[in-house]
């Protein structure tokens, strides 16, 4: 494998896709820092023997770590930085081991995550560097601004009490990180308290026309997600009645069936008359149980997606039967890519509700079919058994046989 093609690829991937993508909104987030966290992940691991495969797996994931915060789901930010680094590292890395391990230590970045081995701990450490330099006053003045451009005003006193609060519950990982960098975080902390202590109380900034209509954008959103939900919800319990009126259907007609078996097949010997009648309502009977079980039979698909039905959002990843053949890591891939496209996971919501409804509108049409069946074949099979005995009395000129009525 040679090592240096593929760092000078990525290198020049990454530069490529923050230039192009470049947003101004990211004054923290960009090519700079990056750059800043590859060499301090360079510098950690110099301290550390570790292979080839590992420093690979290392450098690649500092580079690609923060490219998901070109996109807009900054809250999964990590999972789109990951999808970024297959799309291209896969091309490059034929090793899926290196990949998986790329993967793992991407996701380490997370806020909410923990590092579990020495790869991790480098790449956290790395991440956070500026905790314990000089730098963090720029840094976090640059984290400040970026907040401020995205979710709207926040004072800067109630910034600094939460960078604070995040400074304390931090701690490094790696023995080199916690000797080099641990006292200056210390005095990084007393600083920022300092500065607290020194800020005036700000009073509350009336919302402005940029709030007001992110707050109108969240609630459409939140009304939209409810609407799904409400659907999807009484689609289900649709499914769920038409589900027990074919139920209730076959056990009774299966019953049906089995008094007709059992008992009034021994009489056609002795009363023939009540043939026809017999073979209506066990016909009816029969069809009614034929039919409602087509309305439940579930209807199975191929169970698979190609890499290209992602790209082009056609799959929707919502039903098992379109991916129950695949393997757990694809499923974990593409639903990566569903996540983090918010275009693309309502359309698969929408489209399993539309879907839904086909099978509802299938499942009902035919239970209605089997419920006139059942009731056609009621009022006949009455009708042909009163026109028997009436018939059958006629013939003999009495009211009642000597059989007795079957009725």
């Amino acid at each position: 494998m040679d090592y240096n093609s593929i760092y000078k690829k990525v290198e020049a991937h990454v530069t490529n896709l923050f230039e192009r993508m470049a947003n101004p909104k990211l004054v923290y987030h960009n090519l700079q820092h990056t750059l800043k966290v590859v060499a301090r992940t360079k510098e950690i691991a110099g301290h550390y023997h570790l292979i080839e495969n590992d420093m690979l797996a290392l450098v690649v994931a500092a580079w690609f770590h923060d490219t998901g915060y070109l996109f807009d789901e900054i809250a999964l930010h990590e999972e789109k930085s990951v999808q970024l680094m297959n799309e291209f590292a896969s091309s490059v890395i034929a090793d899926t081991d290196i990949l998986k391990n790329i993967e793992e230590l991407i996701l380490s970045t997370k806020p909410s995550a923990k590092p579990v081995n020495l790869l991790q701990q480098i790449l956290v450490d790395a991440d956070c560097y500026h905790f314990g330099t000089k730098e963090l006053e720029a840094t976090n003045k640059q984290v400040f601004d970026e907040f401020v451009s995205r979710n709207g005003h926040m004072s800067k006193r109630d910034w600094d009490k939460q960078t604070v609060k995040m400074l304390e519950n931090h701690h490094y990982y790696t023995s080199y990180s916690k000797e080099l960098l641990n006292d200056r975080k210390k005095k990084n902390i007393k600083k920022l308290k300092k500065n607290i202590e020194e800020q005036p109380e700000e009073a509350p900034a009336p919302a402005t026309d940029k709030e007001s209509i992110k707050a109108a954008n969240n609630l459409t959103t939140k009304g939209i997600q409810t609407m799904l939900r409400l659907t999807s919800e009484n689609h289900m319990r649709l499914s769920d009645m038409a589900d027990g009126k074919a139920n209730i259907l076959i056990s009774v007609n299966a019953i049906i069936i089995s008094v007709i078996l059992s008992v009034l097949m021994r009489r056609l010997q002795e009363d023939a008359y009540l043939t026809v009648p017999t073979i209506i309502f066990l016909s009816s009977s029969v069809c009614t149980i034929v039919v409602a079980i087509l309305a439940t039979r579930p209807k199975v698909s191929v169970g698979r997606f190609s890499e290209e039905d992602i790209d082009t959002k056609k799959t929707n990843l919502l039903f098992f039967g379109n991916f129950y053949k695949c393997t757990q890591e694809e499923y974990e891939k593409a639903m990566s890519k569903m996540m983090v496209d918010s275009e693309y996971l309502y359309g698969s919501l929408i489209k399993d509700i539309y879907q839904l409804g086909v099978v509802l509108a299938r499942k009902y049409r035919l239970i209605r079919w089997a419920y006139n069946i059942f009731m056609f074949g009621i009022i006949l099979s009455v009708i042909a058994f009163a026109f028997a005995v009436i018939v059958s009395n006629s013939a003999s000129g009495s009211i009642t046989g000597p059989q007795g009525s079957p009725l």
